[in-house]
C-alpha cells in the first residue's frame, strides 16, 4: 500500500516544481528491530520519484557503517538531506504527519540554497569560532 495518496503526490509534485538545484536523500535503515524504518524507507521512496531532481541512496545501517561513519548517522531510520554539500541536515524518524511538510520544506530550502535567516542572524553566525550543534524536534504533542 502506498504512503502517498494521488491527490498528495499533485500537490507535492506541484510544490516540488520549485526545486532550484538537485537533493539527494539518503537512507540509513536496517531490516530487523528498527521501528519505521521500512515504512520511512517506502515513503521515501515514493517522494523521490515524484521530481527528477530528488535522487535517493538507501543504505543499510549495520552493513554500511562507513557510510554512516561518513555522514554521522548513528540511529535509524535517518534520512540526510544534501544539496550541492552537506550541511549537516539529518531526519530522525519518520516523516509522517505534520512531520513530513517539515521534510518538504527542507528539501526546497536545501535545493533553493536559502537559510531563511536574516543578514543579521547570518552575520551572528560568522562570529562564530566553534561548531555549533543544532537539534530541531517536530511533533504535533
Amino acid at each position: 500500500m502506498a504512503f502517498l495518496q494521488d491527490k498528495d503526490k499533485k500537490v507535492i509534485q506541484d510544490r516540488l516544481k520549485d526545486l532550484v538545484d538537485p537533493v539527494k536523500l539518503i537512507n540509513f535503515t536496517q531490516e530487523l528491530e528498527c521501528q519505521f524504518c521500512r515504512e520511512t524507507r517506502q515513503l521515501v521512496t515514493e517522494l523521490a520519484a515524484l521530481s527528477d531532481k530528488l535522487e535517493l541512496e538507501v543504505y543499510n545501517f549495520q552493513i554500511d557503517k562507513e557510510k554512516a561513519d561518513q555522514y554521522k548517522v548513528d540511529k535509524v531510520p535517518a534520512i540526510v538531506i544534501e544539496g550541492a554539500k552537506d550541511y549537516g541536515v539529518r531526519y530522525y524518524g519518520i516523516p509522517s504527519g505534520y512531520e513530513f511538510a517539515s521534510l518538504l520544506e527542507t528539501i526546497l530550502a536545501i535545493s533553493q540554497g536559502a537559510s531563511g535567516l536574516s543578514e543579521e542572524s547570518k552575520e551572528k553566525l560568522r562570529t562564530l569560532d566553534q561548531e555549533l550543534h543544532i537539534q530541531v524536534f517536530v511533533t504535533p504533542t
